[in-house]
């Protein structure tokens, strides 16, 4: 089984990019973030046509999630974080789908930095920390997918010194993500590439995905029973060379049907 998610980047602007991807990859699952859509406005049509029934979470302008199933319709579980009443940005959205619990996330960007913007990343980022325990607690198969906007450690980020100072590299980012971590889930494309360099994201600017000047921002955490199932996972960084297409690459792994060997959850 394939697993993506994908900072679409604008879900109608880019939608040609989306469907030709979903066409080339074929996942089973997709997590999108970034829709930049009211929820009225998410093409449906044009994913279903592609073979993939949706349920989706958005805004207008700003922010949106989405998962999509190829072939059947996602079971919709959960529609926000808890405690999030005073929140309206549509950041995460969880389905159950083939037997996984699969939560769809973009985690807010937090700059400038220190500013009432990091302040809320690190809100945030406490109520998914809570969350996830929760979550692990039920003793199911579970997947976190999505833009966590979080460069882990110095092998995710290129030139980390020039990022010192970013909420993306903020000690306080990178320490919250590590406590996600040791809750017992397995960040997949660093368990099975621990000393690669692998980016997930590059900047319109400065000629960035030339240069491969990236940043690896878009993750999968898997609880321990769907970490045991983990076969590979890799970046499908061609699409971010395709014409009008996102910053961000899809990112995708692949599960066997059963466990295959035990991994540790900090991956």
């Amino acid at each position: 089984m394939r697993i993506a998610t994908y900072n679409v980047n604008g879900v109608n602007g880019r939608l040609d990019v989306l469907i030709r991807w979903l066409e080339e990859a074929a996942p089973q699952i997709v997590c999108l973030q970034e829709l930049k859509a009211s929820d009225d406005r998410f093409p449906w049509r044009a994913v279903e046509a592609a073979g993939y029934g949706a349920i989706w979470h958005g805004q207008k302008s700003w922010n949106g999630v989405a998962i999509l199933a190829r072939g059947s319709d996602p079971l919709e579980s959960r529609r926000g974080l808890p405690d999030e009443s005073d929140d309206p940005a549509s950041r995460y959205i969880e389905a159950v789908v083939e037997g996984m619990v699969v939560g769809c996330l973009y985690l807010p960007n937090g700059n400038p930095c220190p500013g009432p913007k990091f302040d809320y990343k690190l809100r945030w980022f406490e109520r998914l920390i809570a969350y996830a325990e929760e979550l692990l607690e039920l003793d199911v198969p579970v997947i976190l997918a999505g833009d966590f906007n979080v460069m882990p450690s110095e092998l995710d980020v290129y030139k980390p010194e020039r990022w010192v100072d970013d909420a993306l590299f903020r000690v306080e980012v990178r320490d919250a993500y590590q406590r996600l971590l040791q809750q017992g889930w397995t960040d997949a494309l660093r368990s099975l590439h621990p000393q690669e360099r692998i980016y997930t994201f590059w900047d319109y600017m400065r000629n960035a995905y030339a240069r491969n000047a990236g940043l690896r921002i878009d993750h999968f955490l898997l609880s321990p029973g769907v970490a045991a199932r983990l076969k590979r996972g890799d970046v499908d960084s061609h699409v971010r060379g395709w014409d009008h297409t996102s910053d961000h690459a899809p990112v995708w792994i692949e599960l066997s049907d059963k466990p295959s060997r035990r991994r540790k959850g900090n991956g």
